[in-house]
């Protein structure tokens, strides 16, 4: 097992590694003092790992309850969050309570941004159970839900207080899972760490649980330094701006990491193109999302996905930030004009 410390406005530790559903209570009650446990999950995580986290926390002298949605992204919106904190009101959930996040990044999202609002902020803890999440929005204290104009429009910055990534969860995760996790590692290997981005390339002959560990490492250490977004921790975007827009032209039955793998190819090739990047960057990183069975094109109208991308939070007055590699290993924030996006996007496709 590893663990990673993450200091931020809370302080917390990321632990990576097997078995760890079974000692969450343990784990839990080191922070906690015994309370009421609400249990966020999905019609898809709960049959599988519900019973052993129930079992885990009331060992430890937990009192636990459960709200389970429907799984998808069509979910991650605010009536469901309403029906949540309606839920966790009608059973008198206090400050001193806390709520755990058990599933994918829509569960964690969601249950981290009801934790931020409910009697103003209570505690919570991450247990990702989806390589995506483990990796990626486990970590840093980014919440939300979607409104119809596009993805995470409606959230707040609130870090959980412990994250337990069990590795032995990824054993149950369908292909196109696996793949959403890779797209967001290769994003990490290609924003500074060119060594992690050719492990990723070739994963199957790698330790999955230390090529976590390091994704969580860097963006540890980047949210560490900008934790509420206004500088360096843009980069984490890469891939997401684009990303997203493609997300939401598919009416999100495309999962979020194809949409990043799409995106990320889309944004290296136009950089290669406008003479920004080195030459021959685009197709490794084609390659790499290739080896791991990613898109790297879409058919979407380029207007529609200029559209979607200007309605993305990143947008600021007349111009958008868009985070641009340079080579792998090496990528830089960089705005362009709202009138520009669309011939930037094309440029790409």
């Amino acid at each position: 097992m590893q663990i990673i410390s993450v200091n931020t406005s809370t302080s917390y530790e990321v632990h990576i590694g097997s078995g760890l559903l079974e000692s969450a209570g343990e784990k839990i009650a080191t922070l906690f003092k015994e309370c009421h446990v609400m249990i966020v999950s999905d019609d898809i995580v709960f049959p599988l790992y519900g019973t052993k986290l129930i079992s885990s926390l009331e060992a430890a002298g937990f009192t636990c309850s459960n709200f389970v949605f429907k799984n998808g992204e069509e979910r991650k919106r605010l009536s469901t969050i309403e029906a949540l904190l309606e839920q966790m009101a009608a059973e008198h959930f206090t400050r001193s309570d806390i709520i755990v996040a058990l599933g994918g990044g829509v569960v964690g999202d969601m249950a981290g941004f009801a934790a931020s609002i409910f009697l103003r902020g209570i505690s919570y803890v991450q247990v990702p159970t989806t390589l995506l999440a483990a990796v990626d929005s486990s970590v840093g204290g980014k919440t939300a839900v979607d409104l119809s104009r596009g993805k995470n429009l409606c959230g707040a910055f609130w870090q959980p207080r412990l994250v337990l990534c069990d590795t032995d969860t990824l054993d149950t995760l369908k292909p196109v899972n696996i793949q959403d996790g890779l797209a967001e590692m290769l994003k990490y290997g290609v924003i500074c760490d060119k060594d992690l981005f050719y492990k990723v390339k070739d994963y199957k002959n790698g330790d999955m649980e230390a090529l976590i560990a390091r994704c969580v490492e860097i963006k540890r250490d980047i949210v560490s330094g900008d934790e509420f977004d206004r500088g360096q921790r843009m980069l984490l975007n890469l891939g997401h701006t684009i990303g997203h827009a493609v997300e939401a032209a598919s009416e999100f039955t495309l999962t979020h990491g194809h949409g990043v793998a799409t995106g990320l190819a889309i944004i290296a090739r136009a950089a290669e193109k406008c003479g920004m990047a080195k030459t021959g960057m685009a197709k490794e990183i084609e390659e790499a999302l290739t080896a791991c069975d990613l898109p790297i094109k879409t058919d979407y109208n380029t207007g529609m996905l200029a559209e979607l991308t200007l309605s993305d939070k990143k947008s600021s007055g007349d111009s958008i930030s868009l985070i641009i590699p340079l080579d792998i290993g090496n990528t830089v924030i960089h705005k362009v004009l709202r009138t520009e996006v669309k011939d930037f996007i094309e440029a790409g496709k």
